[in-house]
């Protein structure tokens, strides 16, 4: 099953990091946080991907062809002309990099990937946030409901803490990240039937969450699978610092591999 991950977005609320790279390419622990959200679905034996690319594409381009190099321990021998590799260390997984337009809306790019997807079941992200969600579990459940799509629904923390205040004015909990306020929101990480295709018209200005997830829902095509584990996407700078502290105080909840 391949795994299709949204990556092409301007990231506008990260321009910090994004004037110079794309969202899925800010690092993450001297990574980038593609590379986290490839390591989750590696780890349960996914390993072919597809990266819908917009906004600063060969970044990312770039950063896999030569991902065999960064990785690895070589000796440049400049008088010769040669390059010795000592140790490897590369991943099993085969990356198909498109090319999905600048300002191409999510329902537009997965529209322009259908041919290198066909005919088959596809998984399916954002290309800014982790997890700690079963994906073999999630597929489980996908394929016992036979619905066209399954999303995976989380509670969001809120931004703020949150008090329990009693009849007395006294405070009887603080809680410093409580949950937002109860609803479930979309995750991401996502299972489709490639019946999917049929609820996205064509068209760059085509947003997925928007009429063909309405229209999909209406017909009793969508499915949520919810997750009460650890799920944070990387929309603010703050969320970046957060991640990336999490890291490296190897406290990272989605690292599971």
């Amino acid at each position: 099953m391949k795994v299709v991950i949204l990556a092409g977005g301007l990231g506008t609320r990260l321009s910090e990091e994004t004037d110079l790279r794309p969202k899925p390419m800010v690092e993450i622990g001297g990574k980038p946080i593609l590379w986290h959200i490839m390591k989750i679905y590696s780890y349960y034996g996914f390993n072919d991907f597809v990266i819908l690319s917009g906004y600063k594409s060969h970044v990312i381009k770039e950063y896999f062809v030569n991902y065999y190099n960064r990785y690895s321990d070589i000796t440049v021998d400049m008088n010769t002309n040669t390059v010795e590799v000592h140790k490897t260390r590369n991943e099993p997984w085969r990356v198909t990099i498109l090319y999905t337009g600048k300002d191409t809306m999510t329902g537009g790019r997965i529209k322009k990937a259908q041919s290198y997807i066909g005919n088959k079941p596809f998984l399916l992200t954002y290309g800014d946030g982790v997890s700690d969600v079963n994906i073999k579990n999630l597929v489980d459940f996908h394929n016992k409901q036979g619905k066209y799509v399954t999303v995976t629904a989380v509670q969001p923390y809120g931004r703020f803490g949150a008090l329990e205040i009693n009849e007395n004015s006294m405070i009887d909990s603080f809680l410093e990240k409580p949950k937002g306020d109860g609803n479930w929101i979309n995750g991401g990480f996502l299972v489709c039937e490639p019946e999917v295709f049929d609820y996205i018209p064509e068209g760059d200005d085509v947003i997925f969450e928007n009429i063909p997830l309405q229209n999909l829902s209406k017909d009793r095509q969508l499915n949520a699978y919810k997750h009460n584990g650890f799920w944070r996407a990387m929309d603010t700078l703050k969320d970046k610092i957060d991640l990336t502290q999490m890291w490296q105080s190897q406290n990272a909840p989605w690292a599971i591999w």
